[in-house]
Formats: C-alpha cells, structure tokens, sequence
C-alpha cells in the first residue's frame, strides 16, 4: 500500500492507496469528474496540470484548489533534505587565466548572484565573461579596463 502526501492550498493530508481506491468517482470527460463523498455531490474540473512537478488546480463546486502530489519517494527525497537550495557565498574573483580587462561590469556596492557578469577579459584573441559564481556584495574592484591581470590574481573582493 502507498502512502501519498497531499498539499491543499499549503495543507498537508495524508493519503493512501486504499483511500483512493474507494473514491466513489465517475468521469465525465477529459477535464471534469463527479464525486459522491458522504452523501454529498462534487463536480470536480481539472483547470491545470503540471504532471511533471505532480502539480494541478482543480474547481470543486466552483472553488479552485492548489494541490501537490507526493508519493512515497518525493517525501523521502524531502525529508533528507536533498532538495534544499544551497548558495555559496564569494569572497574574492580571482582571474581564470592571464589576460586584459576589456569591461568592467559591476561597481562596488552591488549586490549580486550566481550567474551575474561581472567583467570582460581577453585572453588568446577571445573575449570571455566572467561570472559570478555564488552571491556577495562587492567590497571592492581591483583592476580596472586595459588592465593586464595574471592567472589566480585577485579581481574582485566580496563582503
């Protein structure tokens, strides 16, 4: 028997196999169900699904529910933490290789994250961005355009 976590509009219920299984429920068509739960009627419509990320909205009687769908794998994956976002926290850019500063494209102060361009550096007749590789605030710029730096040389300090 598996068991399922169901998240209603940010409320968690605990579901089974069985418990699905005695739903009294009769399709209609492709996107609408009738369910009869406790002497009560319920037209069900499916207004989105988003079967991948075990998603969907659904209409009961006219009110629209969020719901998400966890099996047994999805709460075990949840529950030791492997889904956790994670960020790393920059203290210094060092240059990836020897090269000249073309474009300098942050100023101290800013606030950045993973992915954000932060220069231009030449190098080999190609012209590379760097990126940032984690989050910070830059402390300060050591270089400035037309630069020459060094491999492993510091280009920009974070807080």
């Amino acid at each position: 028997m598996s068991n399922y976590l169901i998240t209603v509009n940010e409320e968690e219920l605990q579901f089974n196999s069985s418990d699905v299984d005695t739903l009294d429920s009769i399709k209609v068509n492709a996107k609408n169900l009738h369910v009869l739960d406790n002497n009560s009627a319920f037209e069900v419509e499916v207004v989105h699904s988003d079967f991948l990320n075990k998603m969907m909205s659904l209409s009961i009687n006219g009110n629209i529910y969020d719901i998400k769908l966890e099996d047994e794998y999805d709460q075990q994956v949840k529950k030791m933490g492997l889904l956790a976002v994670t960020t790393q926290k920059l203290n210094e850019v060092k240059a990836p290789m020897p090269g000249l500063i073309v474009d300098v494209m942050v100023e101290v102060g800013q606030e950045i994250v993973e992915g954000t361009p932060l220069l231009v550096l030449s190098a080999m007749k190609m012209e590379n961005i760097i990126l940032a590789q984690g989050e910070g605030i830059i402390k300060s710029i050591e270089v400035k355009k037309d630069d020459a730096v060094e491999k492993g040389q510091v280009i920009i300090e974070m807080e």
